[in-house]
């Protein structure tokens, strides 16, 4: 649904912001929900904040995804504040309404929220300097580390098996049998080559079911695009897009930083010889991310991580062959064969890791500290 300007900025009010004068710039760079920035001036003072239309097809859940935000939002604010650091701009700032709630639901398909923008931030969708992206690692693995007390029964559980990768590739193989929009046989290359390895990317989940890798508050869409980078220094100073976050296991949020950021293509190249891991950008992020985490994660949960960066690449390549299967109702597309690039290139990606498997390990526990 597109709103003009105008709609977006009055939807703001909601939020008990009030201004003479507003100037709107739509993000577009999302898969799954509407971004706004909103520049404000109200009795000759400025202010900014970005407004999102939250996809509710995608997240069924919407107040129980903002009741976890504002749960872990305060947790690391109040854990900031513990350790002399001022929070500001260090965790987002959600605006709360009247009624104590940080977000709007205007009818069934707009449920609105707003957070105050982080002055001089930027985001990137790959990773060039291998300092920002260590930066970034240390971001995320910090993340984890601020999380690693809370308690998470207070969670709620808004997307069960979100990386139960077996569960996830169910789905997929039952897409592949009813074929209901008729695209199956463009894919049968790709079939075969995730059923060949099962016993890959089922590792990870055999571990939490065993009890040998513990859960922990994980984001669970560890992007690079998910960290705002200070434009001057370089430094990740801030996790943002916290819809996901749930409990799961620490392989999922480096695994999955890894198959975006480490990537020397875009997610989606169509031209699968320009696919491959770049092991120096493995390396930085690994760096910074062990280097914040090692310290309460255990030998057994590091030793995983770069099975996560496998498991994870599969398990996003079977995603989004599902929904090219299924007609493209998750992920935004741009053309009709969009979501099957996407899952081609990922798979390309996950071949060339396994390639490399041995060496992303020696890079880890090198970091590590592991024998």
């Amino acid at each position: 649904m597109n709103y003009d300007s105008k709609r977006i900025a009055s939807v703001l009010t909601k939020f008990g912001v009030a201004y003479d004068s507003f100037r709107v710039e739509t993000f577009h760079s999302g898969h799954i929900n509407s971004t706004h920035r909103v520049d404000i001036r109200c009795k000759g003072k400025s202010d900014s904040f970005v407004l999102q239309r939250i996809n509710t097809y995608v997240f069924r859940n919407p107040i129980g995804i903002m009741e976890n935000i504002d749960k872990v939002t305060c947790h690391i604010r109040e854990k900031l504040i513990s350790e002399g650091t001022n929070p500001e701009g260090r965790v987002l700032e959600f605006l709360k309404r009247e009624d104590g709630t940080n977000y709007y639901f205007e009818d069934d398909a707009n449920f609105w929220r707003a957070y105050r923008y982080i002055d001089n931030t930027i985001t990137y969708d790959q990773a060039g300097d291998p300092e920002v992206l260590r930066n970034a690692g240390y971001s995320f693995g910090l993340f984890q580390k601020q999380l690693c007390d809370f308690p998470m029964s207070e969670l709620n559980d808004t997307l069960p098996d979100f990386h139960n990768t077996p569960v996830r590739m169910k789905r997929f193989f039952d897409a592949c049998e009813k074929d209901p929009v008729g695209r199956r046989k463009k894919i049968e290359k790709e079939i075969a080559i995730l059923e060949e390895n099962r016993p890959i990317w089922s590792k990870l989940e055999e571990g939490r079911v065993s009890g040998k890798l513990p859960l922990r508050v994980t984001h669970n869409d560890t992007k690079y695009n998910n960290i705002l980078i200070d434009k001057d220094t370089g430094e990740a100073v801030c996790v943002i897009d916290l819809d996901t976050v749930t409990p799961g296991l620490c392989a999922y949020d480096f695994g999955d930083a890894i198959r975006f950021s480490a990537n020397s293509a875009a997610e989606d190249e169509p031209d699968l010889s320009k696919v491959s891991l770049d092991l120096d950008l493995y390396r930085a992020f690994a760096e910074g991310f062990i280097s914040a985490c090692k310290d309460f994660c255990t030998p057994e949960e590091l030793d995983s991580l770069a099975l996560g960066a496998l498991t994870m690449t599969f398990e996003l390549a079977g995603r989004f062959l599902e929904d090219y299967l299924l007609g493209d109702p998750y992920f935004k597309t741009l053309h009709d064969e969009h979501n099957l690039e996407r899952g081609r290139s990922q798979l390309a990606l996950a071949l060339d890791m396994k390639t490399k498997f041995d060496q992303m390990q020696e890079i880890n526990r090198g970091i590590a500290g592991l024998k």
